[in-house]
């Protein structure tokens, strides 16, 4: 592994699909990362041309981080023109192989790396993907690990649409916006706060994890206020905060396990009496 490992146990999402693609899933990609890493996820994909390469930039736009999943060892980036991009995701976020050091490209790797990048992910977005794709191994994974599947519909002219359709017939949830996957996800991502935190409770030792999440709930008392004393949904506190709402989760999480909040009715939060 490259780059920084804490950024495996925070919430991710994998946006994958065609090397291929057109001009519009490129855009589409990009768009959708940059909009859910803005909202506190991580982007996570394969580094792959096409697809993959537009959701790492588009989490790059954001600000956010990015996890690359390469079917290679880490030390090898494939294809060789996304070196610049290789960088840049080690310098956010972190590039992730389970082949060893100097690895080179074989087919029979990649569809292990798909099922790697799934397992890591909370859920995993399929953006243009033909029949036959490496997107639909990645897909296929994630719904047998449990994991949430989105796909984006496209034109029946488009023969890069026919995945998708497929996976959407399948039962995969038709998205056509970033807040369509955060509705989704966003129990997910509160569980897996809460597991972080008891992560950190129990291995003091994961300093750069602690430090990432020491920026979340920096000040108990700010957030307790913002709670106010009547319960109150995680978006309207990441509105008083002004803080994403993976990242809210993740604090509450923090506030959950140290007894100072507790969860209420239809998905509600409230404070706990001191």
């Amino acid at each position: 592994m490259r780059g920084d490992g804490a950024r495996l146990l925070l919430p991710q999402l994998a946006i994958v699909g065609a090397r291929a693609a057109t001009p519009e899933g490129l855009a589409h990609a990009r768009r959708f990362a940059a909009q859910l890493g803005a909202a506190g996820l991580t982007i996570s994909s394969g580094l792959a041309a096409g697809i993959d390469g537009a959701a790492h930039a588009g989490a790059l736009d954001s600000a956010g981080g990015t996890v690359a999943v390469v079917g290679t060892g880490s030390d090898v980036v494939y294809p060789a023109r996304h070196r610049e991009l290789a960088a840049r995701i080690v310098a956010r976020g972190a590039l992730v192989s389970a082949f060893p050091l100097g690895t080179t490209p074989r087919a029979a790797h990649f569809p292990m790396r798909n099922r790697v990048l799934a397992g890591l992910a909370l859920g995993v977005l399929v953006v243009e993907a033909g029949q036959r794709s490496g997107a639909l191994i990645t897909a296929h994974a994630g719904t047998t690990l449990g994991r949430e599947v989105f796909a984006v519909p496209g034109s029946i002219a488009n023969p890069l649409a026919r995945g998708c359709h497929r996976l959407i017939r399948e039962g995969a949830q038709l998205v056509e916006c970033a807040e369509e996957i955060l509705d989704a996800l966003r129990a997910a991502i509160g569980a897996q706060g809460l597991r972080l935190s008891e992560r950190l409770a129990q291995d003091a030792d994961v300093s750069a994890t602690s430090a990432t999440i020491a920026t979340l709930d920096r000040d108990a008392t700010r957030w307790l206020a913002a709670l106010g004393h009547a319960p109150v949904a995680l978006e309207t506190l990441a509105l008083r905060m002004d803080q994403p709402v993976a990242a809210v989760a993740a604090a509450l999480g923090l506030l959950e396990l140290e007894g100072r909040v507790a969860r209420a009715a239809g998905g509600l939060w409230q404070r706990l009496p001191d």
